[in-house]
């Protein structure tokens, strides 16, 4: 058990990212990352235990992990410079020579051994007897050179770059392996994986026969205001505890911060809510309404993760409590958050976050902040804005202020950043992808929903969207406390994913 808790110190699944929102957000995504080692360690436990009741089964042979040398630019053959990419194994249910490969995509965080030992993927490879292969995201984790974080290398940091890597390893597998044309490839992939799943089946079908896209979003855009009005809706409905009581103490609290910074009580906001430091200007300003956003979109992004504190049911019951004015509900919401976090203070410096974003210091698990931010720049936007009429934060919280950034950091023009949005829904064809065997999987409260694909765009390109649940929550082990449109959404997925397959068979045996 000591090397397990070892491993998963350093375990952050993909799961947890996707965002351009503030510090708080980052630390509820660390909390969330406690919560799901937790649970790993639990069901590897069980699992190994039962192994160890079970002579037949034989001793269990854990994940083999290595590292695979690829091109750091795969567009131009003559730049010889490479990097070591890592991969994980799990051959323990492959049904050896024929089983299919089931393959899962690292995006803009650390992989570990876990991401082929735990979730759905995982249950559906036991079942249909696959092979479970995992590959890190390139510039993310420890798949990555020394100097990797510095500018000059960031230029080869992308999605097609991403894209490459997975059909170089494909052929690694393939040969490592001695793969026939009888074993069938799926990738599985959630969030921005969710859309290089997509994306991989799309422009390489020859070598993926199918993709389940989970909270996918395949559409890029500069100003994803959207994401703030799934927030909003999502506090408004009762299926997750949400209430019309508390959508609007949300909006009256954010309206009366909004007052108090117009009328320059800036001493008074750091005083309430517990600022590390004073309030120097429109950036910290920025930051802090940021922060206080972030409680809310991180409660209904991850909402019902088994964190009690922080998911809509439990912010909606402070906020609507009759105990003082909204604004004064909001300062407690901010109290408990910070001392969950374990933090004294909310930190709002804008020179701070500068600071980071720009540090090339390399960490070989958690997120990668300054990669990602980069990635939105160059490629995708994503920026959650709050300056639509219906948006219950801060007005502040604006797209000039999230392009700022990308200038401040790297260099790259608010116009450079449109031209790149309009090139990746060109180069990929946003939420009209127009691929075939692909699953898109979403839940409705998942604000990222709005820029994946809702509705079946053919008889091979199918959607489904799963009420009451929250980001990639379909990706997740199954627990016998799952909602029932959560446990139908999983078999639904797993008939489809059988369906492939017996598919597949039928091709190759008509060939």
């Amino acid at each position: 058990m000591g090397a397990w808790k070892l491993s998963l110190g350093a375990w952050l699944l993909v799961l947890l990212s996707l965002t351009q929102a503030g510090r708080n957000f980052r630390l509820f995504r660390q909390y969330i990352l406690q919560h799901r080692e937790e649970q790993a360690i639990k069901e590897a436990s069980l699992h190994l235990g039962l192994l160890a009741q079970s002579p037949a089964s034989g001793l269990w042979n854990p994940p083999i992990e290595s590292t695979i040398r690829q091109p750091l630019d795969h567009f131009n053959r003559q730049d010889q410079l490479t990097f070591n990419q890592r991969f994980w194994i799990n051959e323990e249910y492959w049904q050896h020579p024929s089983g299919p490969v089931f393959l899962y995509i690292g995006g803009e965080s650390a992989l570990s051994m876990w991401d082929v030992l735990s979730g759905h993927h995982v249950e559906l490879a036991q079942k249909y007897g696959a092979l479970l292969v995992a590959l890190e995201h390139r510039f993310y984790g420890a798949s990555l050179n020394p100097d990797g974080l510095q500018d000059q290398n960031l230029m080869f940091l992308s999605s097609q770059q991403a894209l490459s890597d997975l059909v170089s390893f494909h052929l690694f597998i393939t040969q490592k392996y001695n793969l026939m044309s009888n074993n069938t490839w799926i990738c599985f992939g959630g969030s921005y994986p969710g859309s290089l799943s997509a994306w991989f089946r799309l422009k390489f079908p020859h070598l993926v026969f199918a993709a389940v896209s989970s909270s996918a979003p395949v559409r890029a855009q500069l100003d994803f205001r959207g994401y703030n009005k799934v927030v909003a809706d999502s506090l408004l409905n009762p299926v997750v505890g949400g209430s019309k009581e508390c959508r609007d103490a949300v909006a009256e609290a954010f309206s009366i911060v909004d007052s108090l910074i117009h009328a320059g009580h800036l001493e008074k906001l750091a005083k309430d809510f517990h600022s590390c430091g004073a309030l120097k200007g429109t950036s910290d300003l920025f930051e802090m309404v940021s922060n206080l956003a972030d409680i809310f979109m991180g409660a209904v992004q991850y909402n019902d993760e088994g964190v009690q504190w922080g998911s809509v049911a439990s912010l909606c019951r402070i906020m609507t409590n009759q105990t003082g004015s909204p604004y004064q509900r909001l300062m407690v919401t901010n109290k408990v958050f910070l001392i969950s976090m374990m933090q004294q203070c909310l930190e709002n410096s804008h020179e701070e976050v500068l600071r980071e974003l720009r540090s090339t210091n390399l960490s070989v698990s958690g997120v990668g902040e300054r990669q990602w931010f980069f990635q939105t720049c160059t490629e995708f936007g994503y920026y959650q804005t709050c300056e639509d009429s219906t948006c219950l934060f801060s007005h502040l919280i604006s797209l000039p202020s999230e392009l700022d950034i990308c200038a401040e950091v790297f260099n790259v023009s608010r116009d450079r950043v449109q031209e790149a949005v309009a090139f990746t829904n060109e180069y990929y064809g946003a939420d009209c992808p127009k691929a075939s065997r692909v699953l898109f999987v979403n839940g409705d409260i998942d604000p990222w929903h709005a820029l994946s694909v809702l509705r079946n765009q053919s008889r091979s390109e199918l959607a489904l969207l799963i009420n009451g649940t929250a980001h990639c929550a379909n990706m997740m082990p199954s627990r016998p406390t799952d909602p029932l449109p959560l446990i139908q959404a999983r078999k639904w997925i797993s008939a489809q994913v059988g369906e492939w397959l017996e598919l597949a068979q039928k091709i190759t045996g008509d060939h």
